[in-house]
């Protein structure tokens, strides 16, 4: 006889799950449950997932563009800054316009004008013909000095415009301007924020520079070359203008923001793009994107110089200098251009470099070419006897970290460097190629594994 088997138990013996009636309730209910879900996400995930990527890449898109500004912001707000508070900047950036030849020539038409209003050459001519009559020179003679008239009066201004001349294009015009406005450093911050006084005054839209040392020493120029007259020239206090404009008092409130928030607004900038790559769905892409953002600013910032230097030039007084504007006008600037292509240097690095840390075919053959002949390189060394045994392990296992140190100290760098140029920039990016070019040669690959 046959005894047939007790029918298996379902809840501790339960069947593969490809049939409803051979799991327990339990089970179908937790499949029931699972199929409900699946179906739920079935028909409701995708605009979910697509809704919260757009989501994403919205937020991204509008802190990139954000951090944009801010980076145009922060460029002008350093400068701003550096202008104000940093006298050796301030200094710099005006002490060569003593040697340039536009701001020679309008200084020197101005002292000589204030000079010759004081010494009255027309006055001394007068005076030499009446002395002449009245100590009974032959008519003849006094009819002759008449006629020289005019030759005398061009012959004195000349004197005064020689001598005028000389002293501004000398070593002594050079110290003098350089040390009146390292001098007058604290009176520029008086000018900016809207308070007059001291060698430099802002005033009926002018930012003026009193050059009444200037007309000091060419009055005892003049006396030493015979003009006694000269002695007599009073301490004359005459401005030369410096920067004019109807609309200097919002350009005072403009750089009066810029400079209380000047410290701080890089760092937002920075933190505000790092949001934006954050939060994008393609973070490389984001991180390119984020640096042509940047660079675009740094573009349009320098579009804005060049058409405000265009603007400010047309709407200079009558009699103005347009050549000594708009030489002025170059070396106020001159830091802030500097500023603009350095940032715009790294922009364009930074763009290029997380570029070819993508998957696109013309970044993959780069990375694999430089890989490649590197390693040749360190396979040459290694066979010539080069030693690289717990180096070249060491490196392998930490080259991540080794290269993000290597980014964190170039960062580091560029950030603290007072006042990073295209040239800083460049020479950074040079040394940090060559710093990943080391570690890809010492890297020599994981230690061999003994044999089981």
């Amino acid at each position: 006889m046959t005894s047939s088997a007790p029918p298996p138990d379902p809840d501790k013996h339960p069947a593969a799950p490809f049939g409803d009636q051979q799991i327990s309730a339990r089970e179908r209910s937790e499949l029931d449950e699972l199929r409900h879900r699946v179906s739920a996400l079935e028909t409701a995930g995708p605009s979910e997932a697509a809704r919260h990527h757009w989501l994403r890449s919205t937020g991204s898109v509008l802190l990139i563009l954000f951090a944009s500004l801010l980076a145009l912001l922060a460029v002008v707000a350093v400068w701003a800054n550096s202008i104000v508070r940093d006298t050796d900047r301030y200094v710099a950036t005006v002490g060569p316009l003593a040697s340039n030849p536009d701001v020679q020539k309008a200084v020197t038409n101005r002292v000589t004008t204030a000079v010759l209003a004081q010494i009255d050459v027309e006055g001394l001519v007068k005076q030499l013909e009446l002395a002449a009559s009245q100590k009974g020179a032959p008519p003849k003679a006094a009819q002759l000095l008449g006629d020289l008239d005019g030759p005398i009066t061009s012959g004195l201004k000349s004197l005064v415009s020689g001598t005028v001349q000389r002293v501004v294009s000398s070593s002594a015009f050079d110290t003098v301007w350089v040390n009146a406005n390292r001098a007058a450093h604290t009176a520029v911050d008086k000018a900016l924020t809207g308070d007059a006084g001291g060698a430099v005054s802002a005033k009926n839209g002018q930012v003026a520079i009193d050059v009444g040392p200037i007309v000091a020493k060419v009055k005892d120029k003049l006396v030493s070359a015979g003009l006694k007259p000269a002695a007599r020239i009073p301490a004359v206090h005459t401005q030369f203008v410096v920067f004019e404009s109807k609309d200097i008092g919002k350009i005072k409130w403009y750089l009066r923001v810029l400079e209380i928030i000047g410290n701080w607004l890089p760092v937002i900038a920075v933190l505000v793009a790092a949001a934006g790559v954050y939060l994008a769905v393609n973070r490389r892409r984001a991180l390119v994107a984020a640096a042509l953002g940047v660079f675009a600013a740094m573009l349009l910032l320098g579009i804005a110089l060049a058409v405000a230097r265009s603007v400010y030039l047309d709407h200079l007084p009558v009699g103005a200098s347009e050549a000594a504007a708009g030489a002025v006008f170059d070396a106020l600037v001159r830091f802030l251009r500097a500023g603009v292509r350095a940032v715009g240097a790294l922009a364009l690095v930074t763009a290029l470099g997380a570029y070819l840390t993508g998957p696109s075919r013309a970044a993959v053959l780069i990375r694999t070419g430089c890989r490649r002949s590197i390693g040749a390189l360190r396979d040459v060394a290694l066979s010539a006897g080069l030693p690289l045994g717990a180096v070249g392990r060491f490196v392998h296992r930490y080259k991540r970290w080794i290269g993000g140190v290597i980014l964190a100290v170039a960062a580091i760098v560029l950030f603290t460097w007072s006042y990073p140029t295209t040239a800083v920039v460049v020479w950074t990016v040079v040394i940090v190629l060559v710093a990943f070019a080391i570690r890809e040669f010492l890297d020599t690959g994981p230690a061999p594994t003994p044999a089981a």
